[in-house]
């Protein structure tokens, strides 16, 4: 299967699971509202997220999927069968202990996390009780890490896409039982949320359990042991965690700048929601199929596949993030302004939203470029330099925020964020190229030229489509200004494919086929 399609499945699930999210987030709101069980909630289904950010996906990932690939190219299938049951054994062995001292010091956790939930004994023991039974959902997270990393090696990324999905529509299915029962009482209420979050868990897991079954790879069954294979696991996944924990540094620090104003917070979580979009479906999408196409062609001896496929990625991700990212710089009002204003959401919180997004924009490409070229280091089982290139990229946000605020409040933490991720990616872009690991392939830097142009045209099309457009969109009936801002949408859409077809900044026509098709 084509790296291109690849990117369309996970990409495809991933856009999925965030509209269906937005699904699960609009039922919470009507099941439980702002009220002491929806605080709860949000901080125990935190506490096993912020361990699974942590340690299961991006430290894990980068660290596993190297080795794993080193030893079914160069070892073969019964060796890669040996290094994953002695490094599924050790992992699941590390969750259990680390879950059941979740179990016994949960109170100091929730204390920690939400100190503000100590003075208020009903809010603070449903969140104990809730934190403890969602915090299994760590588990089944990281072992769906660690089969969806086997799974991607083989070129096998539909069924770990997807599984993401099966949350969304659990709790979805929970919530709306919820509503429709009636249930009032909060102790009711947090235990039948925090189980429908543990049951997801263990639908997701058998999601990608049944896919490895049907590509018929055992994993054997060992005691837990400190082999050889843990002990290399652990030298690379190290930085993974502490560049894991730095970015986690980066979003307090934030946090606790934004809260000087009123609102802040509020307005720069809006702005995050709308711009995480197109990075999730892009950015998660490369980072999940390059890193193990890059570790087998590299383990091959296959230099030329794995410069094409450095050089495909960086193509097609800019095709895709950069007309996204002027269209939010052009009209971040009209978006803003379209889904959220409405009830207490007014005027002045979408132009506080919209000016934080187009800051947010104008990273995107940073941060999706991020995804594009940390697997180039993780690939050759070097984390370690992301990892300083991580930190030097917090420092700067950090110096940054602290700098704009006083002058652009919250847009200063946008800003500060976009240009701390530019920083952090053109280090990523020197530092490889300069070893010699990133060869730009010219033709591709004309191609992403034109599709700069074409960008920056569509955006001078939408700015004066909006105006146009602006009594639909600024209206008072939401069917209407959901029209208006879908022929908004529609028309940069068709205005950029015209422009990139037609300029040869990418032949859109010859992807949609290849979609179509399975190449084999």
């Amino acid at each position: 299967m084509s790296l291109l399609k690849n990117f369309a499945t996970v990409g495809g699930a991933t856009m999925a699971s965030r509209l269906l999210g937005f699904v699960r987030d609009t039922l919470l709101a009507a099941a439980v509202g702002t009220g002491p069980v929806a605080d709860a909630f949000v901080v125990a289904f935190r506490l096993p997220n912020l361990f699974r950010r942590l340690f299961a996906e991006g430290a894990f990932n980068s660290a596993f999927i190297p080795l794993f690939g080193r030893a079914v190219e160069e070892e073969g299938g019964d060796a890669a069968r040996r290094f994953a049951g002695e490094i599924g054994a050790g992992l699941l062995f590390c969750l259990l202990v680390l879950t059941a001292l979740a179990q016994v010091f949960m109170p100091a956790a929730v204390w920690a996390l939400a100190p503000g939930f100590v003075g208020d004994a009903l809010k603070y023991d449903l969140t104990v009780l809730m934190s403890r039974i969602a915090f299994p959902y760590l588990v089944f997270m990281s072992m769906l890490a660690f089969i969806g990393g086997i799974l991607n090696t083989y070129q096998r990324f539909a069924a770990a896409a997807f599984a993401p999905v099966m949350l969304n529509v659990v709790m979805s299915l929970v919530l709306g039982g919820v509503i429709l029962s009636g249930i009032e009482d909060p102790y009711s209420l947090g235990v039948i949320l925090t189980v429908g979050v543990t049951v997801a868990g263990v639908v997701q897991l058998s999601v990608v359990l049944w896919d490895l079954k049907r590509l018929g790879f055992r994993i054997p069954i060992y005691r837990p042991r400190y082999t050889k294979s843990a002990k290399r696991l652990l030298a690379l996944g190290v930085p993974g965690v502490i560049a894991g924990g730095v970015t986690q540094i980066n979003v307090a620090v934030g946090q606790v700048i934004a809260s000087l104003q009123d609102g802040a917070n509020a307005l720069l979580y809006y702005a995050d929601r709308l711009y995480q979009l197109p990075l999730g479906v892009i950015g998660i999408a490369i980072g999940v199929v390059l890193l193990p196409s890059l570790t087998r062609q590299l383990r091959a001896g296959h230099e030329d596949q794995y410069q094409r496929s450095l050089n495909n990625a960086l193509e097609f991700s800019l095709v895709l993030t950069l007309p996204s990212a002027v269209a939010l710089a052009v009209v971040p009002h009209e978006i803003v302004s379209v889904l959220f204003e409405r009830g207490r959401f007014d005027a002045l919180a979408t132009e506080g939203t919209a000016a934080a997004l187009a800051a947010f924009a104008f990273g995107l490409p940073a941060f999706v470029l991020n995804k594009v070229f940390s697997p180039g280091y993780f690939a050759r089982e070097d984390t370690k330099t992301p990892m300083w290139f991580a930190g030097i990229g917090m420092a700067v946000n950090v110096a940054l925020s602290i700098a704009f605020f006083p002058f652009l409040q919250h847009v200063g933490i946008a800003l500060a964020t976009t240009v701390a991720g530019w920083v952090n990616t053109g280090l990523l872009v020197i530092v490889l190229w300069r070893r010699g690991h990133f060869t730009p392939d010219l033709t591709v830097l004309r191609k992403l030229a034109l599709i700069l142009i074409a960008s920056a045209l569509m955006g001078v099309v939408i700015h004066f489509a909006a105006i146009g457009l602006a009594p639909w969109i600024s209206g008072t009936n939401l069917l209407i200004r959901v029209a208006g801002l879908a022929a908004l949408v529609a028309t940069g859409m068709i205005v950029f494919g015209v422009f990139a077809q037609l300029s040869g900044g990418s032949n859109l026509v010859a992807h949609f086929r290849a979609l179509k098709r399975r190449n084999t």
